[in-house]
Order: structure tokens, then C-alpha cells, then sequence
């Protein structure tokens, strides 16, 4: 496959239909997320797959992207390790922090894995001499080499698909991500697959505070309140000292919204005559209900009212149970906060695909850096170290 007929459309030359046919259950791999990375605000990237054997993988070519959690080179260096350049080709797309190896039915990811490996190093390898993205590589691979190829947010069954299709290098931890399992039951149900009677009561209480606050939860598509929520998103971002840009916000909301249409749909918590004081975006696509995005007004927020949880979590699970779901996705990060509600934390990986990694020969420090990072997760709370899927992370720490 060719630079540019890797990115000729957002599936690589795959009709549509085929492409979410092997994308399935993972919302993040489906062809409208490409389209809403292909087309979000920041960066100078193009948005592409590649696919063989039966097989694809999203790809995204990286002359600038904005989002330091997708800045493999910020990553690494952020963990005490070398770091290839900051352009090059991203094996994934680059929003929604899980990246999948698409096979379809009858086809193995380890199967599949060796051509798709190779797809993408030879892919990388054309990218530094093609015109993508107005020539932003430089000038050809030449005498330095294929451009850096690294996949982000990997979850472990790939990781080792891609070691044992030739994959030198041993993966990085980046973070938890968090599945909360529905049960048949629903609501009571889930409450009493919490991990403690203590934990189940707390929970009560939350959701007794909340009702007592005198909220109510309402809900809209995301095109028709991006605005709004882009100013509680703010709120957030600002409260944790993270920079922003309401236009930028606003923006990306708007374009996600007209990606993804009616399946954006916004939670909102407001008191009666008053304005929302939080947000909740979510997603339901196949089995699963994906939170995407949280945002809210602290000054207005009531002392003991836990608006966060009962919007983030208790409507949630309560919207998954009405749809017949199986699982709840939080997401990434807060791994205490989620473990306390239910949820199982499996890890993501970064993993540098390139034959000539600047991580090749470091394995023990990788593997001491994934050791020290479990270990930290494990002393946040015992329910944080009874969450961990343990078997998913010894392979590499």
C-alpha cells in the first residue's frame, strides 16, 4: 500500500460498510470517529488506514498533533525514556485512547498481525518523501530511515500479537482503562456487585444527596449544545490547571457532534430554572456505553451533592441497563474513583513498531519503569489493586 492510497479515505480505499463491519463493537475504530478525527480542530495530521490479509488497522501521519496524551515523544520522555521525533506515523487514530488490530470473523489478530506489521513500517518508510500534509516530513527516508512508527493505546492481546509478529521492543504502560460490567439486573444488580456493603451504601447516599440537591438530569444531542458544554468543559480544564481555548473546545465539539450525529448525546445536571452546573458526553455503539467527555461549574456545585458521580456513573449505568448493555467505558485515568464504582482496569500500552527503535536494547528499564507503575497503581486504594486485571500487565512489568 502506497503513502497516498493509505490515505486516500478514512478506511483506506475499505467501502464504509466493510470497514465498520471489522471495527464491530470498538466506537473508537468506527468510520464516523475517523471521520470526526480526520476533520477535529489542531494539529496537522491526516487520518488513514491499512489493511492486508483480511485485516486493518487505523493510521494517522503526524507532522504536528496538539494532544500530549498522543505526543509519543512526551510520553516516553515524561517516563525517563528515549523518545523517537515527534513526527511521524501514529499506528491508531488520534482521539479516544484505545487502538485496536480489526480482523474479521475467522481471522486472528496473530494471524493477521505480520502483515498489517508490515504494512504499516513500509507505510512509514514512504511518508518522509511523499507530499502528505504539504511535505511536513522534510525530504526522503534516505540515509535516516522510515519515519517513527508508534501505536498508542494498545490493549495487551495486540501487544503481543504485534511482539510476535516481529516486534523487537517491549511496551510502555500508559494508563488504565476502565470497563464496568452490566449486569441482567440492572440497577440493583449492579449495586450489588459492588466490591463491599460499605461501598454499596456510599453509593445510596450519593444518590439520596443528589435527589435531595433538587437536580434533575436532562438530555440532548451533543449539535444542539456544544456550545454549553464546551463552556463546562472549560470549568474543568481550568480547575485542574490544564491550558484551553473556549473557541478550540467549542469547535471540536461542533465537529464531533456533526461526525457522529444523533449517537452524541449530552447528559446534563441542572437545578429547575437554573443553568446546567455539569455535563456528561457519552456514546452507546455495539455492547458498551462510552463516556467521552465531563464537564462542570465547581463554584455552583453543591457541598456533599457528588454531581460528578451521579451523573458520570449512577445515570450512566442506569442508561446502560435500559439499552440492554453490557459494559460501561469511563475511560482512562482516575483509576480509584472507578475501581470504588465497579470498574475492571486493563492496561494500554505504547508500542514503537519501528525496526530501528530508539527503545530497542532497553528492555530493563521499560520493564522496571511497567513494574514501578503497577506497583504505584496497586498502593492507590486495595480497591484500585483488586480492580487490576493482573494477568493483562505481568507480561511486561
Amino acid at each position: 500500500m502506497s503513502a497516498l492510497s493509505a490515505f486516500d479515505s478514512l478506511s483506506g480505499g475499505l467501502p464504509r460498510e466493510d470497514w465498520d463491519a471489522l471495527a464491530g463493537n470498538r466506537l473508537y475504530s468506527s468510520y464516523d470517529w475517523l471521520r470526526f478525527c480526520a476533520t477535529d480542530i489542531g494539529g496537522r495530521t491526516a487520518t488513514g488506514a491499512v489493511h492486508a490479509a483480511g485485516a486493518a488497522v487505523s493510521v494517522t501521519a503526524v507532522a504536528q498533533e496538539p494532544n500530549p496524551f498522543y505526543q509519543w515523544n512526551t510520553q516516553l520522555t515524561a517516563r525517563g525514556l528515549p523518545a523517537p521525533d515527534a513526527a511521524g506515523l501514529l499506528v491508531g487514530q488520534r482521539r479516544g485512547y484505545q487502538t485496536h488490530l480489526l480482523t474479521p470473523g475467522g481471522v486472528t489478530a496473530d494471524s493477521a498481525a505480520p502483515a498489517l506489521l508490515d504494512g504499516v513500517r513500509s507505510l512509514a518508510a514512504e511518508l518522509a518523501g511523499s507530499e502528505l500534509l504539504d511535505g511536513a516530513f522534510g525530504g526522503p527516508a534516505g540515509a535516516d530511515g522510515p519515519l517513527p512508527c508508534v501505536a498508542s493505546f494498545v490493549g495487551t492481546p495486540d501487544v503481543r500479537s504485534l511482539r510476535a509478529a516481529g516486534v523487537r521492543t517491549l511496551p510502555v504502560l500508559l494508563t488504565t482503562d476502565a470497563w464496568v460490567s452490566i449486569p441482567e439486573g440492572g440497577w440493583e444488580e449492579w449495586l450489588r456487585q459492588l466490591p463491599s456493603k460499605g461501598r454499596r451504601d456510599s453509593v445510596k447516599q450519593e444518590v439520596k444527596a443528589f435527589a435531595a440537591a433538587g437536580y434533575d438530569i436532562t438530555r440532548e444531542p451533543l449539535e444542539d449544545c456544544y456550545r454549553q458544554a464546551a463552556d463546562l468543559l472549560a470549568g474543568t480544564q481550568k480547575r485542574y490547571g490544564h491550558s484551553y481555548d473556549l473557541h478550540v473546545l467549542s469547535e471540536s465539539f461542533r465537529l464531533q457532534g456533526a461526525a457522529m450525529g444523533a449517537k452524541a448525546q449530552v447528559l446534563f445536571c441542572a437545578r429547575s430554572g437554573e443553568p446546567p452546573v455539569g455535563f456528561c458526553l457519552f456514546y452507546i455503539h455495539g455492547d458498551a456505553l462510552f463516556v467521552r467527555a465531563v464537564g462542570f461549574d465547581y463554584e455552583r456545585l453543591i457541598r456533599g451533592a457528588a454531581e460528578y458521580f451521579n451523573l458520570v456513573y449512577y445515570a450512566a449505568v442506569r442508561i446502560a441497563a435500559e439499552n440492554g448493555l453490557r459494559w460501561l467505558a469511563p475511560g482512562i485515568e482516575s483509576a480509584d474513583a472507578k475501581a470504588l464504582r465497579g470498574a475492571r482496569l486493563r492496561p494500554l500500552w505504547l508500542l514503537d513498531l519501528s525496526e530501528r527503535s530508539v527503545l530497542l536494547g532497553r528492555d530493563d528499564e521499560v520493564r522496571a519503569y511497567n513494574a514501578a507503575e503497577l506497583s504505584r497503581l496497586s498502593a492507590l486504594s486495595p480497591a484500585v489493586s483488586k480492580a487490576l486485571e493482573h494477568d493483562l500487565y505481568a507480561p511486561f512489568c
